[in-house]
């Protein structure tokens, strides 16, 4: 919807349990009927890993070496594979059907909303495309995997055939709630560490923005993150705060489980 405004929210790098409770809280405050539409930039610090809604982080992860390294474990309420999150851009949208193109099922909204992020990639000069536009005939997508860059569906962004960065959505109350991260350095090796089993034919299938020889600093990745954004869903981003009434909510949420 050409002319819309979204709220801009960039709250910096924090612990990976405020920015799950922070997600959680936008959600949770949303009317899909009254509320303007938001788009979070956020970081981590320090790293953590992030495990899907349905995972069983004991099953996945060697949580010993975990709480050894002192490396946090946080649930997102999105589903997917664990992610280790260290170095990279991570975004975050909150909005109603109403406030993006009609789609006719959850999965083609992915290629709307996941726009804006082969719009950034392109203008970075990366051969951003998705992976249904790109993988050779024959090749599977859609097969689940306990660690989130070892698959890939139908609109995972790659770069020369490389997974770069991961997205997840979830719909509850006629709202739409997607997060993703963008990756600056590759921490997959250090990521899989953590993993119980190593996936297979990780080897030179995953991408970062250094490894793609592009180097800005995070002010301005952040500003061409944020046009790309504006120009693929021809909105204005309206600086803006967390509300009393999200901070309230995060606070409360950070003792309760993630639903």
């Amino acid at each position: 919807m050409p002319g819309r405004t979204w709220r801009f929210v960039d709250t910096g790098s924090l612990d990976g349990a405020s920015n799950m409770t922070i997600d959680e809280a936008l959600l949770d405050t949303f009317d899909p009927a009254a509320s303007d539409p938001v788009f979070r930039l956020y970081g981590w610090a320090p790293p953590a890993l992030s495990i899907g809604r349905f995972q069983n982080a004991a099953t996945v992860l060697d949580l010993d070496r975990c709480r050894s390294e002192r490396v946090p474990v946080v649930r997102r309420i999105t589903g997917g594979g664990v992610i280790y999150h260290a170095e990279e851009l991570t975004y975050a949208l909150v909005c109603a059907p109403r406030h993006l193109p009609e789609e006719t099922a959850v999965k083609d909204s992915y290629r709307c909303l996941n726009g804006f992020l082969l719009a950034f990639y392109r203008s970075l000069g990366l051969p951003a495309a998705y992976a249904e536009d790109s993988v050779a005939d024959g090749s599977e997508l859609g097969e689940r995997t306990p660690f989130c860059f070892a698959g890939r569906e139908r609109f995972d962004i790659l770069v020369g055939g490389r997974k770069i960065g991961g997205n997840a959505q979830r719909r509850v109350r006629n709202a739409v709630f997607q997060h993703g991260s963008i990756p600056v350095e590759d921490r997959v090796a250090r990521g899989i560490g953590f993993l119980r089993e190593r996936p297979p034919g990780m080897d030179g299938s995953v991408a970062s923005l250094s490894t793609m020889g592009v180097v800005l600093p995070e002010d301005e990745l952040k500003r061409r993150l944020a046009s790309a954004f504006e120009g693929a869903f021809g909105a204005a981003l309206i600086p803006s705060e967390l509300t009393a009434a999200e901070k309230d909510r995060a606070a409360a949420r950070r003792h309760q489980p993630p639903r």
